[in-house]
């Protein structure tokens, strides 16, 4: 089972070792230096912003990160969704990463995701949907999301997280009517 645990300043060398993985670093585009991961994620775990930043855990041991925020707390991102797609009222985004080299390939990233969509549907009774775009040509994240239950709904250019690839995006969804079962979030409780 998957547990989950908010992201604080102590995770930060952890979230820069992930960082640095060259099959995180080629999607993700972050710097991962001390500074740029106090940076980048520093207002999410001290909750001075409205995204959050969830480590997921396995047996206790940090393999995923998983980013979640309501659409409508950050106008700039629905702005460029909303031409390529209708968001309703009430739709969550997430980003996601496996960390750990030895996990990857696992089929972990599905489970992940699957259980942060049963969370949300949980910490969210007014979140309508779950969309995340994805650029194009990481097929594996896309992959991820279909295994997990999501639609692809759309296809357009979005701003890519690294500034060489296309801007060609794949965005995915999941209603909340959606999900197979009603029995709330498939992990442990917030730490």
């Amino acid at each position: 089972m998957i547990a989950w645990r908010r992201v604080t300043e102590d995770d930060f060398p952890l979230l820069g070792q992930w960082l640095r993985q060259p099959y995180v670093a080629r999607w993700w585009n972050h710097d991962s230096s001390p500074e740029g991961v106090a940076r980048d994620f520093g207002p999410a775990a001290r909750r001075e912003e409205p995204s959050e930043d969830w480590l997921a855990l396995l047996d206790g041991r940090p393999f995923g990160l998983v980013q979640r925020c309501r659409l409508a707390d950050y106008p700039e991102y629905l702005d460029e969704l909303t031409p390529v797609m209708t968001v309703p009222d009430g739709a969550v985004s997430i980003d996601y990463l496996i960390g750990e080299p030895d996990l990857v390939g696992r089929g972990l990233g599905t489970r992940m995701i699957q259980a942060m969509i049963e969370r949300t549907w949980h910490d969210y009774p007014d979140a309508t949907c779950v969309i995340v775009p994805v650029v194009a040509a990481n097929r594996a994240s896309w992959r991820a999301l279909g295994k997990a239950g999501l639609q692809r709904v759309a296809e357009g250019d979005l701003t890519p997280d690294n500034p060489i690839d296309d801007p060609a995006h794949v965005i995915y969804r999941i209603d909340r009517d959606d999900r197979r079962t009603d029995r709330g979030p498939t992990d442990a409780p917030r730490l």
